[in-house]
């Protein structure tokens, strides 16, 4: 008689089966042709593959309805089961988990409908590197591929879509992003997160903020928005008392934590922590020890600039910022790989502009570290 594992389709006496979900999502375009994957384990051992075209929809919408496509399955294979879900979208972890407010209402909708799949008592979420799941990543690829090979909607090209935006009488949230002034750990390029150093602007950075100042206020922006830390706030002042905007300090927008690097330059980073800085180079998913990974500011970033277009559309908004933030704002905005990050470079004061259409949330970059002169 062959012997069915209890790991499989049964329950251990007194103990409620307990399931892994990994999901993700994708964009071709963001919004452009979507689709999501589920991968549903009990065990260890593989329960379901879920994958699915949704048309034309964002990178946000196509992760969530992953994880509601996870969560209905486990529901009725189990409706008293524990859950774990991992993913790599720091935005549906964090929402889901309540650290985050969801301000968008589609992605309250989506996170409504994700709540009553299953008890969530029951679940529980965890953020993982993008490698890590890469098994729902190839599901939504697949979904994807599926919808273009059939001929459907789904393989509306994207640029069609840029292209009827641009021509459009939509009013699009202009987004201008700021880096601070020069400080002090600026020049030798030294690590400059949230840590307890917080430098000022030098003499030559508030020159750089108050020349910036000036552009900005030539583009009449109706909303100022800064990152808390000492360097942002005295670039906003500058740009305050140039636009006569009060400053609304968020700390949404704060640096990348550099954890245990804070205040070192590249190279003490590449000779005290050698591993460390090779998995830094190669992956965008690793974790400073103590502090952060681009993957996660990215997602931070993302949340910040939906919010944004959310709370100010049609308006022109400026956020005083920082290096990292701004060059995942500007991957995320051209839809490039994150890896990208590592070849664009943010210049003190200069100015980022994404554009964001508020009705279906697609994003154009209009400009990049532009800079003016220091009279």
């Amino acid at each position: 008689m062959r012997r069915v594992p209890p790991y499989f389709g049964q329950n251990l006496i007194g103990m409620p089966r307990s399931f892994h979900i990994t999901a993700d999502g994708g964009s071709r375009g963001n919004p452009g042709p979507a689709g999501y994957g589920a991968v549903v384990s009990e065990n260890g051992q593989v329960i379901a593959e879920l994958f699915e075209a949704i048309g034309v929809a964002s990178n946000n919408v196509a992760e969530y309805r992953g994880l509601i496509a996870g969560l209905q399955k486990v529901h009725e294979l189990d409706p008293e089961a524990d859950v774990t879900v991992a993913m790599d979208s720091k935005l549906v972890v964090e929402q889901m988990s309540g650290r985050w407010q969801i301000k968008h209402p589609d992605m309250r909708e989506l996170a409504r409908i994700a709540r009553d799949s299953h008890d969530m008592s029951r679940v529980k979420f965890a953020w993982i590197p993008r490698e890590e799941n890469s098994h729902a990543d190839r599901l939504a690829n697949k979904a994807l591929d599926g919808a273009q090979m059939s001929g459907g909607a789904i393989a509306k090209p994207v640029l069609n879509l840029l292209t009827q935006r641009l021509v459009s009488d939509e009013v699009p949230t202009t987004l201008m992003f700021i880096r601070h002034g020069e400080t002090v750990l600026t020049p030798s390029r030294r690590f400059s997160g949230v840590g307890p150093m917080d430098p000022e602007l030098t003499e030559k950075g508030i020159a750089q903020a108050k020349a910036i100042a000036k552009e900005i206020a030539a583009r009449k922006p109706d909303v100022l928005i800064a990152s808390p830390l000492m360097r942002t706030t005295m670039t906003a002042k500058e740009i305050s008392d140039a636009t006569g905007l009060d400053v609304i300090f968020d700390d949404q927008w704060v640096e990348c934590d550099f954890g245990q690097w804070e205040g070192l330059t590249p190279t003490e980073v590449s000779e005290q922590y050698p591993e460390d800085w090779n998995a830094w180079l190669s992956s965008t998913s690793f974790r400073v020890p103590q502090g952060e990974s681009y993957a996660e500011v990215a997602s931070r970033a993302e949340a910040g600039l939906n919010d944004l277009v959310l709370q100010y559309p049609g308006k022109k908004v400026c956020v005083v910022t920082h290096n990292i933030v701004i060059r995942a704002l500007a991957t995320l905005a051209m839809q490039a790989s994150l890896e990208s990050m590592y070849h664009v470079d943010i210049l003190p004061c200069s100015v980022t502009t994404v554009a964001v259409w508020p009705s279906d949330g697609l994003r154009a970059l209009k400009g990049l570290s532009e800079r003016t002169q220091i009279a």
